[in-house]
C-alpha cells in the first residue's frame, strides 16, 4: 500500500495554455482550455481554466502557448510554476 502512495506523490500535473496576462512581476496568469461532453445534450463544451502561474524571469507574454506544472504554494493564488514557452506570439 505504501508504493502505490510514493508512485502517486512523484506525478506532478502539467497542463498547456494560453497566457492571457503578465502584468504582474514574476507571474502570469494561464487559460486552460478544455473540451468536454456534455451529458445531457451530447454537445462538447470549452471549458476555461485560468491559474496564476510563477514566472521567474518574466519569460512569457501576452499570447504566448506555455507549459505550466504544479508545484508547492508560492503564494496565496500561486501554485503553479512556468516550465517552458511551448510557441511564442506572433
Amino acid at each position: 500500500m505504501e508504493e502505490q502512495n510514493v508512485q502517486k506523490k512523484g506525478r506532478k500535473r502539467a497542463f498547456v495554455g494560453i497566457v492571457t496576462s503578465d502584468k504582474m512581476d514574476k507571474t502570469i496568469v494561464v487559460s486552460i482550455n478544455t473540451k468536454k461532453m456534455d451529458r445531457l445534450y451530447k454537445k462538447y463544451v470549452t471549458r476555461t481554466k485560468k491559474c496564476k502561474a510563477h514566472d521567474e524571469n518574466n519569460d512569457a507574454h501576452i499570447g504566448d502557448t506555455v507549459r505550466i506544472v504544479e508545484c508547492a504554494p508560492i503564494s496565496k493564488d500561486k501554485c503553479w510554476r512556468l516550465d517552458s514557452v511551448v510557441e511564442r506570439a506572433k
